[in-house]
């Protein structure tokens, strides 16, 4: 069959599946633990308790359903791209269901229920079932390397957007000024937060649209043998296992993630609250959550290039020990000027942004790795094993945002908080996005396997491969 060449149209299709994917993730990972401890008066360690129970349910949905998407005969649609057109209603159903503000005047037993019900149903059915088809489909859009790395570009962009929109417009809608004993505070309308769902919840809907109607499955890949033969639930865990083992690319790259995401989302819990809390300042909030975004638009047209030229690898732990080191620099300082703190947040930012443009492509990589190993291509399981690490790490952050929010004597009943505990909330912000990215920086730079070498030999044989395959 003849197809389009790969050109501007694939990127924009692809990037705006990630554009609809984080117009609900990035929403619920920012805002959410703020809705539920400042809406609804739960405490952030039941908040924290809800999303480590719903990373052991992800433990079971995203590697059934990476299973699920390499077992399945493909259809007329292709592999992968059938799954956004079918789920996409229901992802955007669930995120809506998260932030529904007359919740708040329910009996606290069944607030906790509702919960519980609605983010599961969202995070670990809803959103796994369309992000690891989504998030597999990269490497059978293109085999091309180079092609594959504008990809993971163009896919973080649409995340940029998202964050851009979201960090720029929630804070200014969800947050009044009042008057409280005297001071000007930030206050929450409660039924905005709801409105504002609607509206990324319609939003996204489009644009999994856009990405379903203009992607294109280029490579086809055949299922292997072992996947047509009887399933149980204990070979299949054994199976993935097996892949582990023999793929220390993946095994490095996973233990990178969760310190990675464990960090820097835990940072993310914690922005809203560092600025409003401690510099009492919602405009450098928004503008905080902005230039991430901003900055993903800035190094997007050069990463490739700096990855063409030095690797992923090396360029990505570079980025990563600037932006820890600026951290570490920040905590000691101790500063008290908002916006003097947002101009060393810009450079930590850079690194990290840099970092997250190209994170995409070193999946396709350990992917051909996982290839030129078994001899079997697995995008979904493979997929599935880091989407599961990264929820993990996400989680974490979630749960140690409410637990060290209660630990450290946060009240979300006042609105107005101690010193003692504003001044914990700007210790913990800092030094541990420090340490996290020092620790992800060395480990990529000293452990991860696959240098721009590495990469290149997988690549030629993989393509021998095929050429023997597609002469028979």
């Amino acid at each position: 069959m003849e197809y389009r060449k790969f050109g501007m149209l694939d990127k924009l299709a692809y990037m705006s599946g990630d554009v609809a994917n984080d117009l609900s993730f990035i929403f619920v990972m920012m805002y959410l633990m703020v809705f539920y401890t400042k809406v609804l008066g739960i405490s952030g360690a039941v908040v924290g308790l809800l999303f480590l129970t719903a990373r052991i349910v992800d433990a079971f949905t995203d590697i059934g359903m990476g299973r699920l998407v390499d077992i399945i005969k493909p259809r007329k649609e292709g592999k992968f791209r059938f799954w956004i057109k079918m789920v996409a209603p229901f992802v955007s159903l669930s995120s809506f269901l998260l932030f529904v503000y007359v919740v708040k005047d329910f009996s606290m037993p069944i607030k906790i229920a509702y919960i519980f019900v609605t983010y599961i149903f969202w995070g670990s059915i809803c959103y796994t079932a369309i992000n690891i088809p989504y998030g597999s489909m990269a490497s059978v859009i293109t085999i091309d390397c180079e092609k594959r790395a504008s990809l993971s570009v163009y896919r973080s962009v649409g995340a940029s957007i998202s964050v851009l929109l979201i960090s720029y417009i929630v804070p200014k809608v969800i947050f009044v000024e009042k008057y409280i004993n005297g001071k000007l505070e930030n206050v929450i309308v409660p039924e905005r937060f709801t409105i504002l769902a609607l509206a990324f919840s319609i939003l996204s809907f489009i644009f999994y649209m856009f990405c379903y109607k203009f992607s294109i499955e280029r490579v086809k890949v055949k299922i292997c043998e072992y996947n047509k033969e009887e399933k149980s639930f204990l070979k299949e865990v054994k199976k993935i296992g097996n892949s582990l083992k023999v793929n220390r690319s993946l095994q490095v790259f996973l233990v990178i993630s969760l310190i990675y995401l464990l960090t820097t989302m835990l940072g993310s819990g914690l922005s809203a609250y560092i600025y409003i809390d401690y510099f009492k300042n919602k405009e450098v909030l928004a503008y905080s959550g902005m230039i991430g975004a901003i900055l993903t638009f800035a190094v997007s047209p050069i990463a490739s290039k700096i990855v063409k030229k030095i690797g992923k690898k090396t360029s990505g732990s570079i980025g990563l020990l600037i932006s820890g080191g600026i951290f570490i620099i920040l905590y000691l300082l101790r500063l008290n000027n908002a916006w003097v703190f947002f101009a060393f947040f810009v450079l930590c930012a850079l690194g990290t942004s840099y970092f997250n443009v190209i994170v995409w492509a070193f999946i396709t990589d350990i992917i051909d790795d996982q290839e030129v190993r078994t001899g079997c291509r697995e995008d979904g399981t493979v997929y599935a094993v880091y989407s599961f690490a990264r929820k993990l790490g996400q989680a974490l952050a979630g749960g140690m945002t409410g637990f060290i929010l209660s630990y450290i004597g946060y009240n979300s009943s006042q609105v107005i908080q101690s010193v003692s505990v504003s001044n914990s909330i700007y210790s913990i912000y800092t030094l541990a996005q420090g340490v996290g990215c020092i620790l992800c920086g060395v480990v990529l730079l000293f452990i991860y396997p696959l240098g721009i070498k590495q990469v290149m030999i997988n690549t030629e044989k993989l393509n021998k491969r095929r050429e023997v395959e597609n002469a028979k």
